[in-house]
């Protein structure tokens, strides 16, 4: 069985492509959402056990949540609430052609950022868990939260769970610490949490902004990408934290809101081996290209959950193939709206085998 960590926020857009402003006063669409929990549904609706550890307000927005994890199958038994704090929030509007998509939060003072390590019954959330979850967003909220994320993985590790971390660097999230940057208190925090991990993965910036690891022949801004570069990023890496035995770094070239090319690379420290996919005929990496993108958030999370799945299920364990699984599923997620991945096996599966031409299915 899985265990995910973080928060979950209610996030709220516009319809469409619109703009907060043309909408406000006015209907938004509500959903849940949240990196952590985006991996647990995806997990879930995959196919896998998965349980969520986080701190809900104890309100009618917290029973909400509950209920909607529930539905989709997460179990929800290890769900803290307290009566201060509230539920974050998050604003997205998503972009079109040249116009990027946007995200505001309002997550100060959340249940989850004010919860201390001990409020969580860690025994009985680590019953039946074999992997851990955790990602760089819920520490950057503020020290308790930072100090309840490390608590969490170092317990895994004492039990002998393998532990998966995304970096997911967010610069407009940490702020906790007056007078420090954002992303130098990012690599204070998350080199101590590294500290516990197996798998790390990383999004085509995150090693940049966190850990001041380059990839050479790389321009993000100017959708310029060197997939190679990312080879000796994760040689680094793992010459940093020798505990570290796999690194997935998800690569977008983004070309517009709409346009990106997708795919991603796993690097094994054992065999000082690259994977990439997806791949051509001849073996040669050649990226998906999505042109009509609907919502791109939660892509990075939709790639971790299939990553993690792929890697526990014998007919998708091997790494190369896992790699394949885990970038069709969350190529997949890119059609959806929302942060969650309503893609099932059989779509993924799907997917690998060549079936692109989104032909309708009767």
């Amino acid at each position: 069985m899985f265990l995910g960590f973080g928060e979950v926020m209610m996030r709220i857009a516009p319809a469409g492509h619109r703009r907060l402003a043309q909408v406000l006063p006015g209907s938004v669409d509500v959903t849940f959402a949240g990196a952590e929990a985006n991996c647990c549904v995806s997990l879930s609706l995959l196919g896998a056990q998965a349980r969520y550890l986080t701190m809900l307000p104890k309100n009618m927005l917290g029973d909400a949540v509950v209920c909607t994890l529930r539905g989709l199958g997460v179990d929800t038994s290890s769900v803290a609430r307290r009566a201060e704090g509230r539920l974050g929030v998050y604003y997205v509007e998503t972009g079109a052609n040249q116009r990027g998509s946007t995200v505001t939060y309002d997550r100060d003072y959340s249940a989850i950022s004010l919860a201390g390590a001990e409020e969580y019954k860690l025994d009985k959330a680590f019953e039946g868990i074999r992997w851990v979850h955790a990602t760089g967003i819920t520490p950057s909220l503020s020290e308790r939260a930072f100090e309840a994320t490390l608590a969490v993985v170092r317990e895994a590790k004492r039990r002998g769970c393998t532990v998966s971390c995304d970096l997911n660097y967010r610069k407009k999230l940490w702020r906790w610490r007056p007078g420090m940057k954002p992303n130098l208190l990012a690599r204070e925090c998350m080199s101590e949490v590294l500290k516990s991990v197996d798998l790390l993965i990383a999004n085509e910036e995150d090693s940049a902004d966190v850990l001041d690891i380059h990839a050479a022949g790389t321009n993000i801004e100017a959708g310029k990408l060197n997939a190679a570069g990312y080879l000796q990023v994760a040689r680094e890496i793992t010459r940093r934290f020798p505990n570290i035995s796999r690194i997935a770094v998800t690569l977008r070239e983004s070309y517009s809101a709409d346009h990106n090319n997708w795919g991603a690379m796993l690097y094994e420290k054992a065999g000082d081996r690259a994977l990439y996919a997806p791949l051509d005929a001849e073996g040669k990496y050649k990226p998906y290209e999505i042109r009509d993108i609907v919502d791109r958030v939660g892509g990075g999370d939709s790639f971790a959950a299939g990553l993690m799945f792929a890697l526990n299920t014998p007919e998708h364990a091997d790494p190369q193939q896992a790699l394949k699984f885990a970038v069709a599923a969350s190529a997949l997620k890119h059609s959806i709206i929302g942060d969650f991945n309503y893609s099932s096996r059989e779509e993924v599966e799907a997917l690998m085998g060549g079936s692109t031409s989104g032909r309708v299915r009767r």
